[in-house]
Order: C-alpha cells, then structure tokens, then sequence
C-alpha cells in the first residue's frame, strides 16, 4: 500500500489537498502530513519509555490553575476556537485539542499516560498548542486531504466501520474517510501494537503560524524516530 505523499516519506511536512468546494469556503485552512519509520523499541500503545514520562512530569508541573483559566485567550487556542465557531462547532462543548488536554490535566493532576505515542503526541500539543496526530501509514492509500463525507460513507475501512453523517469534514486518503477533522479516527487505521510506520499529519487554521504547525509534526517525529 502506498504512504501518504512521497515528499513526507522521511523528510520534511507534505501538504495535503483539500477538497474544492472546503477551499472556497474556508481559505487558510491547511493540513500537513509526514510518514515515519518509528525508531523506538517498545509498542507504541504499550509504558512510555523514561524520557517521555519526565517530559510529561514536568509538563504536568508546568501547566497550573492560572494557565488552564486563560488558556482560550492565547492566540493559537483562540485560533482554534473561531475555526470551531466557524465550522459550527461550539469549543464550550467540544474544546479544542488544547484546551481539552489541560482540563484533563486539572481533573486529574497531572497529564495522564496514553501509551508511548499517545504520550508524544500529548508532549507536541503541550509544546506547540498545535494538535498532532498518527494514522499506521501501511492502512492508508495516497496523500492525505480535507473534504466533506457523502452520504452513507463509513469511517475507515476496517471491520464495521461507523456510519458518518453527510457534509461532516473528515481527513481522508484515496479511498475513504479516516478520521473526522478534530474527532475520531477510523478504528481500522489506528497505530497498532506492531506498527513501524506512522502517517502523522497536523491541521493549520487561519491564525495558526505555518512555523508551528511544522514544529509540531517535526516534535512529534523527532520523538517517534528517537531509539
């Protein structure tokens, strides 16, 4: 099966396409991809190595009371709140990436372990504010892009996908839907306990500096690659 992109294969962020009628309507909205070979021993839904839970400690330490309260007024969550808006999304309902991931941290204090590429990815939100996530690259066919569901399309295609709703925005290859934009991804396409090769891609809105959304990814992989 083909990786997203051959220009992300290891190098750096391959910009995906959008769909004609989601460029019209939302100009400045862009996605990024890049496929890894991981690097590091261990499942990636299995213990994060050392490393990854001290980056994850002192983050905890990091992000307080105060940051949580004035988090949505910082430029990039506040980016991401008026794309929200701007989709029909309520982010007082379903936060943004950011947001979502500090209020956990103060439910529970401190940033809880996912597994090891949950972590990482959790660590690249924390450092950017820009939202980053990984797909098993040998499950997706073609680059990856932005466009709207039809109807009666399912997400993904492993066994029983769910059923979408029309016009909802997904991220999608080739052949199908995999993931929702911001939302769940296809069950079938997730980074298993054997998987070596990841499809990360970010999402840039309006107000989001390309820089980070490059940063990000490029935190991301540095991570995955490390041995």
């Amino acid at each position: 099966m083909s990786a997203p992109g051959a220009e992300g294969e290891g190098g750096g962020p391959c910009e995906g396409w959008l769909a004609a009628e989601v460029a019209l309507e939302l100009p400045g909205l862009r996605l990024l991809s890049s496929v890894i070979e991981v690097g590091r021993s261990g499942s990636l839904t299995g213990d994060s190595p050392p490393d990854v839970q001290a980056r994850l400690r002192e983050l905890s330490n990091r992000v307080r009371g105060a940051r949580a309260i004035g988090i949505r007024r910082e430029p990039l969550p506040a980016a991401y709140r008026v794309f929200f808006r701007q989709v029909g999304v309520d982010p007082d309902v379903d936060r943004t990436p950011i947001e979502e991931a500090v209020l956990e941290r103060m439910l529970h204090g401190g940033f809880l372990s996912g597994g090891m590429l949950e972590d990482i990815l959790l660590v690249a939100l924390l450092d950017t504010g820009v939202p980053v996530w990984a797909l098993d690259a040998d499950t997706v066919e073609g680059p990856l892009g932005i466009r709207l569901s039809s109807d009666g399309e399912r997400l993904g295609r492993g066994a029983d996908p769910p059923l979408l709703p029309a016009g909802r925005l997904v991220v999608a290859d080739g052949e199908s839907a995999l993931a929702v934009l911001f939302g769940e991804r296809a069950p079938g396409h997730c980074a298993r306990r054997g998987t070596v090769r990841l499809a990360l891609f970010t999402v840039q809105v309006p107000g989001v500096p390309e820089l980070f959304a490059e940063e990000a990814l490029w935190s991301a992989a540095n991570a995955l690659r490390a041995s």
